[in-house]
């Protein structure tokens, strides 16, 4: 349907420029790498119609910009009359601040705007070009899409299974010039093409209007000033959180807590680990074979001491959580050793009491 509409707008040019010469010269660009953009992390997320995912995702708060384009590993570069045959995917490029908006955030924000249960393409658009996906990046975007998956599943939302696939990052090349920020450019055209696809009416009637749900679903955290953390945090927790510093082994809150529940940085409150990831590592410190909430971890390379290792920090408050090891039992053969004094411990029966519902499910009655 899309393409029917484009090729009534574009027969003009064709004329105009000669058949084929528009076309090569805009196709002829570099291939976007992962961080083209300074300052910012980059989403590659494909839902249908480039138009309509670039459009909604410039409306959330955090993002810097979006690219239209198309995902694939072909070794020929696509076009818009080629990129179907040759395997890709229509996508975009979401650029965003890790500051402002997490990665689980965009990937929340982005499933109320497609249908995430449609194997066919996307509303009015049909075809393996038009498939619903999330290129990861990293093991921790894959884990934060499983898990928005997981959680979009248990919704109740929809009544057919969710078919987006979880596929690793290869090539995305930018769209012609265009299809570039098409709903700024053709506004009516736009509106009526998205009104006609099903997309607005789909969205309305499985969200009631609640299109806002990476800010409803996922809280906003931050950083007190440091007047308010010296008053409210021991001298330990302060030190390790703010100066870097670590707790003695073995003469900490948590090392041998066994009890059900997820840990949250005692700074934001983001949620970061869970119970059910938790082992004895024999070490002295609470130790994790992963995050909870990979979204919320930062690593960085340390080398303050005689070698170099990778530190842990939260996303949102930057507080110095330990480090990880790839020392730890499988199935991720990770070992996140964590200061107990960065954390607070919330039981899985306070979850709900304490914000934090949503984690809930991890925990079923009578397991």
């Amino acid at each position: 349907m899309k393409k029917i509409f484009i090729y009534m707008i574009l027969f003009s040019l064709i004329l105009a420029c000669q058949s084929g010469n528009t076309q090569q010269s805009e196709v002829n660009k570099s291939m976007i790498k992962m961080n083209d953009t300074q300052n910012t992390v980059v989403a590659t997320l494909a839902g249908g119609c480039f138009w309509c995912v670039e459009s909604d995702m410039k409306k959330l708060p955090g993002v810097v910009k979006v690219v239209s384009g198309y995902a694939g590993n072909a070794p020929e570069a696509p076009a818009y009359e080629t990129y179907s045959a040759l395997g890709y995917i229509e996508a975009v490029q979401v650029h965003y601040d890790p500051r402002q908006v997490s990665y689980e955030q965009i990937l929340t924000y982005f499933f109320r705007h497609i249908d995430p249960t449609d194997a066919g393409g996307q509303f009015a658009d049909r075809g393996s070009g038009y498939e619903s996906a999330v290129f990861y990046a990293n093991d921790e975007e894959q884990q934060a899409a499983r898990q928005v998956l997981a959680r979009l599943t248990k919704s109740g939302k929809f009544d057919r299974p969710i078919v987006t696939k979880i596929i690793p990052f290869a090539k995305f090349y930018a769209a012609e010039d265009y299809h570039q920020d098409y709903a700024e450019k053709n506004p009516l055209h736009y509106k009526n093409y998205r009104s006609g696809s099903g997309r607005e009416g789909f969205i309305q009637k499985v969200w009631k209007g609640d299109q806002n749900g990476a800010s409803a679903d996922v809280p906003q955290y931050g950083k007190p000033d440091d007047a308010a953390l010296k008053k409210n945090l021991t001298k330990m927790q302060y030190d390790v959180t703010q100066k870097n510093g670590t707790e003695p082994p073995f003469q900490n809150e948590y090392v041998h807590n066994k009890k059900e529940g997820i840990y949250v940085d005692i700074v934001s409150g983001e949620p970061l680990f869970s119970s059910l990831d938790k082992y004895d590592s024999n070490t002295g410190w609470p130790s994790f074979t992963q995050p909870m909430a990979p979204e919320n971890i930062v690593k960085k390379e340390d080398s303050s001491l005689f070698s170099t290792r990778t530190e842990v920090r939260s996303r949102h408050a930057g507080s110095h959580l330990g480090h990880v090891f790839p020392d730890g039992p499988q199935p991720t053969g990770m070992r996140y050793c964590m200061n107990s004094a960065a954390l607070r411990f919330i039981p899985k029966e306070d979850l709900a009491k304490e914000g934090y519902g949503r984690y809930l499910k991890l925990f079923p009655p009578g397991k």
